[in-house]
């Protein structure tokens, strides 16, 4: 079994979700855009995009469903399953269209096409991420303020869904510190050891740095 991966938000997940639950998963860096390497990947993955699970016989790719597929297939109850499911998915669903939307958007501007010479920062669109972002981020304000995690007593898939895009925060500048307790929960995320360091021992080479 190997996931394909690189630093980009979703593959940074779908490792971050393997190596925290010490699945038996070799991990290797990929670029399947990159010249001359497209037919390598498209029938692993026809979008070719990261991350890409593969299994004998098949292969799996978008990060939710390889991080159900670690959970299953380590007797983990990281992926929700019962009563707690829903509540689970209802997180990840809304977390996708809000909050990290919002900070896809945000991210997009002023981290990934800067970092690829894309062109130059929308301003508009970082302001339109931003108040999507409060927005959404005073609803996890008021969820968060009364638990410690998004769904049950211990962290699930919902809460390292929604921080996705947080880790790359240095280029985002998004203002989680005018949220005390969105602040508190991702701290918690950040004291996970796989969560702050999901690459280590792996050849991954850093993403292009920001312009200075």
């Amino acid at each position: 079994m190997k996931m394909y991966f690189s630093r980009n938000p979703n593959p940074r997940l779908a490792v971050t979700v393997g190596r925290y639950l010490k699945a038996e998963v070799a991990f290797e860096f990929a670029a399947p855009r990159a010249q001359g390497q497209g037919d390598r990947y498209l029938s692993l993955n026809p979008n070719l995009l990261l991350p890409i699970l593969e299994l004998p016989g098949k292969a799996l790719w978008e990060a939710d469903a390889i991080a159900c597929w670690f959970s299953r297939h380590t007797g983990s109850d990281f992926w929700r399953t019962g009563d707690d499911e829903p509540d689970m998915i209802r997180w990840i669903s809304w977390g996708k269209e809000n909050f990290v939307r919002a900070c896809d958007m945000v991210h997009w501007e002023r981290g990934t096409k800067q970092r690829y010479r894309i062109g130059p920062c929308d301003q508009a669109m970082v302001e339109e991420g931003l108040k999507q972002f409060h927005a959404a981020a005073r609803i996890l304000e008021a969820e968060l303020s009364g638990r410690a995690w998004l769904v049950g007593n211990s962290v699930s898939f919902a809460d390292f869904r929604m921080g996705t895009f947080l880790p790359f925060n240095d280029a985002a500048r998004l203002p989680i510190d005018d949220y005390p307790s969105l602040r508190r929960w991702y701290g918690q995320l950040e004291g996970i050891e796989a969560w702050r360091r999901p690459f280590d021992g792996l050849d991954a080479p850093e993403l292009p740095p920001l312009p200075k």
